[in-house]
């Protein structure tokens, strides 16, 4: 994942509450009409509850569609 990739992550979930599970921000960036590129990387996280946007940037996978292949 790239650096504007992880700007793209970090954008559509402004305004999250956390902590957020995988789903709660999944779904979240959808409703905010987020991009397919960030919408398939935020599915590839691991399952589990986020802490924070930092945090969920270090554990978005490098190629996401990769992941999900």
């Amino acid at each position: 994942m790239t650096d504007a990739d992880e700007r793209r992550v970090l954008k559509a979930l402004q305004g999250i509450q956390f902590p957020a599970a995988k789903a709660q921000l999944v779904a979240y960036a959808e409703d905010r009409g987020a991009e397919s590129k960030t919408l398939r990387a935020l599915e590839a996280l691991p399952e589990g509850d986020y802490s924070s946007g930092e945090e969920v940037e270090q554990a978005v996978p490098q190629r996401p569609d990769e992941e999900l292949s």
